[in-house]
Protein backbone atom coordinates (compact mmCIF):
# COMPACT_ATOMS: atom_id res chain seq x y z
CA UNK A 1 0.00 0.00 0.00
CA UNK A 2 1.91 3.02 -1.60
CA UNK A 3 0.74 6.51 -1.60
CA UNK A 4 2.01 8.27 -5.38
CA UNK A 5 4.27 10.36 -4.80
CA UNK A 6 3.62 12.33 -7.22
CA UNK A 7 0.68 13.19 -6.07
CA UNK A 8 1.48 13.14 -2.26
CA UNK A 9 2.74 16.45 -1.74
CA UNK A 10 0.39 18.67 -0.46
CA UNK A 11 0.08 21.55 -3.19
CA UNK A 12 0.00 18.97 -5.90
CA UNK A 13 -2.68 16.66 -3.95
CA UNK A 14 -4.87 19.79 -3.66
CA UNK A 15 -4.51 20.34 -7.86
CA UNK A 16 -5.24 16.91 -8.54
CA UNK A 17 -8.42 17.22 -6.14
CA UNK A 18 -9.30 20.52 -7.42
CA UNK A 19 -9.49 18.95 -11.24
CA UNK A 20 -10.80 15.87 -10.31
CA UNK A 21 -14.11 17.96 -9.91
CA UNK A 22 -13.50 19.99 -12.96
CA UNK A 23 -13.44 19.26 -16.92
CA UNK A 24 -10.84 21.67 -17.01
CA UNK A 25 -9.49 24.48 -14.95
CA UNK A 26 -8.09 28.23 -15.55
CA UNK A 27 -4.19 28.45 -14.23
CA UNK A 28 -5.78 31.77 -11.79
CA UNK A 29 -8.77 30.39 -10.92
CA UNK A 30 -6.58 27.01 -9.29
CA UNK A 31 -3.86 29.35 -7.81
CA UNK A 32 -6.44 31.51 -6.13
CA UNK A 33 -8.03 28.52 -4.75
CA UNK A 34 -5.39 27.10 -3.71
CA UNK A 35 -3.76 30.49 -2.32
CA UNK A 36 -0.31 29.79 -3.46
CA UNK A 37 2.01 32.00 -6.32
CA UNK A 38 2.31 31.82 -9.78
CA UNK A 39 5.75 30.17 -9.88
CA UNK A 40 4.34 27.37 -7.04
CA UNK A 41 1.69 26.63 -9.11
CA UNK A 42 3.71 25.96 -12.38
CA UNK A 43 6.52 24.14 -10.36
CA UNK A 44 3.83 21.81 -9.36
CA UNK A 45 1.52 21.63 -12.23
CA UNK A 46 4.75 21.00 -14.56
CA UNK A 47 5.85 18.47 -11.96
CA UNK A 48 2.33 16.72 -12.87
CA UNK A 49 1.94 17.20 -16.44
CA UNK A 50 5.59 15.11 -16.50
CA UNK A 51 4.42 12.75 -14.82
CA UNK A 52 1.21 12.34 -17.41
CA UNK A 53 -1.53 13.43 -14.74
CA UNK A 54 -2.16 17.15 -16.19
CA UNK A 55 -2.64 18.05 -19.45
CA UNK A 56 -1.25 22.06 -19.75
CA UNK A 57 -2.75 23.92 -22.43
CA UNK A 58 -2.07 27.55 -23.59
CA UNK A 59 -4.02 29.73 -25.35
CA UNK A 60 -6.02 33.43 -25.32
CA UNK A 61 -8.94 34.71 -24.60
CA UNK A 62 -8.99 38.12 -26.75
CA UNK A 63 -5.77 39.66 -26.65
CA UNK A 64 -4.67 37.95 -23.00
CA UNK A 65 -2.89 34.78 -22.55
CA UNK A 66 -4.21 32.42 -20.12
CA UNK A 67 -3.34 28.39 -19.49
CA UNK A 68 -5.92 25.66 -18.16
CA UNK A 69 -5.46 22.32 -16.51
CA UNK A 70 -6.85 19.27 -17.45
CA UNK A 71 -6.67 16.07 -15.11
CA UNK A 72 -5.63 13.61 -17.45
CA UNK A 73 -7.42 9.73 -17.55
CA UNK A 74 -3.90 8.30 -16.00
CA UNK A 75 -4.01 11.30 -13.68
CA UNK A 76 -7.69 10.49 -12.59
CA UNK A 77 -7.29 7.30 -12.24
CA UNK A 78 -4.04 7.92 -10.16
CA UNK A 79 -6.16 10.15 -7.68
CA UNK A 80 -8.65 7.74 -7.45
CA UNK A 81 -5.93 5.63 -6.44
CA UNK A 82 -4.48 7.59 -4.26
CA UNK A 83 -7.59 8.52 -2.22
CA UNK A 84 -8.30 4.21 -1.87
CA UNK A 85 -4.96 3.97 -0.23
CA UNK A 86 -6.09 6.77 2.15
CA UNK A 87 -9.43 5.00 2.83
CA UNK A 88 -7.94 2.12 3.48
CA UNK A 89 -4.91 3.28 5.90
CA UNK A 90 -7.76 5.94 7.92
CA UNK A 91 -9.85 3.26 7.80
CA UNK A 92 -8.23 1.12 10.46
CA UNK A 93 -9.30 0.90 13.44
CA UNK A 94 -7.64 3.58 15.62
CA UNK A 95 -6.20 2.61 19.43
CA UNK A 96 -5.55 4.76 22.59
CA UNK A 97 -1.85 3.37 23.73
CA UNK A 98 -2.43 4.40 26.90
CA UNK A 99 -5.61 1.76 27.02
CA UNK A 100 -3.15 -1.24 25.26
CA UNK A 101 -0.45 -0.59 28.34
CA UNK A 102 -3.55 -1.80 30.91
Amino acid sequence: MNLDPVIHAPVRLQIVSLLAAASEAEFSFVRDNLEVSDSVLSKHAAALETAGYVHIRKGHVGKRPRTWLKLTDEGRTAFRDYVATLQQIVGRPLTDASQEAS
